[in-house]
């Protein structure tokens, strides 16, 4: 299993649906893209178990047209368990669940 570590700013996104995400980074983002081109989903999504600090979940990053990178939404019950905020660097695993 292909596994990334790396750390990022918790950030919501602008308007109605308080959706909050980590940016991943775009080398991490670059890795992810060529290792998965056979198997991506629709609207080029890719799942992954992703951990921040003792939580773990099974989600899926999708890629952000304007700046190239990956998206890896943070839901709720994760933000609370783990005291996150917008701003906040977040330790964050990434584990790809599909080769």
């Amino acid at each position: 299993m292909t596994t990334f570590h790396f750390s990022a700013a918790l950030w919501q996104h602008p308007g109605e649906g308080s959706w909050y995400f980590i940016s991943v980074p775009a080398d991490i983002s670059d890795d992810i893209a060529h290792l998965t081109a056979a198997t991506r989903k629709g609207f080029g999504s890719v799942r992954v178990t992703a951990a921040v600090g003792s939580t773990v979940w099974q989600t899926s990053v999708f890629p952000d047209s304007k700046t190239g990178t990956y998206l890896l939404p943070v839901k709720k019950a994760v933000r609370t368990i783990e005291d996150l905020t917008p701003g906040d660097a977040v330790e964050t695993r990434l584990e790809l669940a599909e080769l």
